[in-house]
């Protein structure tokens, strides 16, 4: 049963992902029948640390506090992605994991954890501005950009900011049960489980062509989603046979002209749920999905979450979804009517 938490500090500390932290394990809430935790803030590298809000932070506590923590939990701060880390700090969170205890990071944090071996050949995850550099520098590490977090045996990664919440109520429901997380997520005024990964959040533009060779094709698909496309097509477009099309765009974007077009259309379709309240079936249409259903299922696929979901995270705009949901509501009244009249 975990009971004892430690949080090594590292200088330029983010203070929200640390904040985290420490409401989640350091607030004693024993009054309302939640377990405490022995909870400490160590420092990795002398006893005043800087954060990259510009105070500083003290501690009486050192390294040797992790020798008895049941969970050592890692948060981002400024240039852990190419800084060097303490070797007492790596050796620490090394023995940790070999003795049994859980080890969690925060964003870059997972930076750290790779800088002591904990990724090699395990999947993890980080903020999905850093997935790219964690790879270059633990190329051992099985990434997935996508996800909120990632839990992988003793080691737990999470995505940035406030992807932290979401692992710590993922540990606490694994060690407590989910009454305990469900409870401590209230009081947090947050969600117990949000619904979706990161892919939601990344604004990364489609991989473009290298070089002009497929450029103009990329450019024609783009003003062309709502029709039907072949590779045949393309190829035509591009003065090439279908099979040399196909080897020349994988090389030039890394992708096949499906996944591209079909990453394309998701792009747009999380355009309009942002900016229209247009229904699926529009949306739909006009993305070159067809319908809602087709919608729906590689919305889903390709980000986790839903379109509904996603709107509702996105807009924020009550009033705009009172609006549809009184439309909805008339047009179901509406087509019952129809429905029992044809009956008469």
């Amino acid at each position: 049963m975990l009971s004892n938490v430690a949080v090594p500090l590292l200088d330029t500390v983010h203070p929200f992902e640390l904040g985290v932290l420490c409401e989640v394990f350091g607030l004693d809430r024993s009054d309302d029948g939640m377990p405490v935790y022995d909870f400490a803030v160590v420092s990795a590298e002398g006893p005043t640390l800087s954060t990259h809000a510009g105070f500083t932070i003290t501690t009486p506590h050192g390294l040797e506090r992790l020798e008895e923590a049941d969970l050592i939990a890692v948060p981002t701060g400024g240039s852990y992605p190419t800084r060097g880390y303490p070797e007492e700090l790596l050796a620490a969170l090394r023995r940790a994991v070999d003795r049994g205890a859980r080890v969690l990071s925060v964003c870059s944090g997972a930076f750290v954890l790779g800088a002591a071996g904990l990724l090699d050949d395990r999947r993890c995850t980080t903020h999905w501005r850093y997935s790219a550099a964690l790879a270059r520098r633990f190329p051992r590490a099985v990434i997935d950009p996508d996800v909120l977090y990632v839990d992988a045996g003793p080691v737990v990664t999470s995505a940035g900011t406030a992807a932290a919440i979401d692992a710590c109520l993922h540990i606490l429901r694994q060690e407590h049960g989910p009454e305990v997380a469900n409870y401590i997520s209230r009081r947090m005024v947050v969600p117990p489980h949000r619904d979706g990964g990161q892919a939601q959040y990344i604004t990364h533009p489609l991989p473009r062509s290298r070089c002009d060779t497929v450029a103009g094709t990329l450019d024609w698909m783009e003003r062309h989603l709502r029709d039907d496309i072949t590779v045949d097509q393309l190829a035509e477009r591009a003065h090439m046979s279908p099979r040399t099309f196909a080897r020349r765009f994988l090389q030039e974007t890394g992708t096949t002209p499906y996944r591209w077009l079909l990453r394309q259309r998701v792009l747009k379709a999380q355009e309009l749920l942002e900016s229209t309240d247009e229904t699926m079936d529009v949306i739909a249409d006009h993305c070159g999905f067809g319908n809602a259903a087709a919608l729906r299922h590689h919305f889903l696929r390709t980000l986790d979450t839903t379109p509904n979901a996603y709107r509702r995270t996105f807009r924020g705009d009550t009033g705009a979804k009172d609006a549809r949901d009184a439309r909805d509501g008339k047009d179901a009244r509406d087509a019952k009517g129809t429905a029992r009249n044809a009956t008469v």
